[in-house]
């Protein structure tokens, strides 16, 4: 996801996706890994809010291109981890997710997908890095 001119991020553990060559860093305290692209357009951004509907997109293993719907059910700040605020939204989303968009229902960027998990109420819950330094 280009997130500034000519800088784009995904997930450190996609590393394995990017050439070694084009890549500026990582985050301290997140599983975020920053990179070159030729690409130049910058998306608007805006910041997560409990109860607002997302849409995230993956990859499916034969390279196409998943969309999945969600809710945002909380927003999270770690303690001494300023650079790693994230939220959790209630979606349909899963493998092949990491390192996607999730925009807002206005179409802007709000996040960065790194996880997901199963819950006791068999909901699955997301996990994205709040990319619009709100936290």
């Amino acid at each position: 996801m280009v997130i500034a001119p000519g800088i784009a991020v995904t997930n450190d553990h996609n590393d394995n996706l990017v050439d070694p060559q084009a890549i500026l860093g990582f985050g301290s305290a997140s599983d975020l890994l920053f990179f070159r692209t030729a690409r130049k357009s910058t998306p608007q951004t805006a910041m997560p809010v409990i109860g607002k509907s997302v849409t995230a997109f993956g990859q499916g293993a034969d390279a196409n291109l998943r969309v999945a719907q969600g809710v945002i059910c909380d927003v999270v700040h770690v303690a001494g981890h300023a650079d790693s605020p994230y939220f959790i939204f209630v979606g349909n989303a899963g493998p092949g997710f990491s390192g996607g968009p999730v925009l807002d229902a206005d179409g802007r960027l709000i996040g960065i997908t790194w996880a997901y998990v199963d819950d006791a109420k068999n909901r699955r819950l997301m996990f994205a890095y709040d990319m619009t330094g709100s936290g």
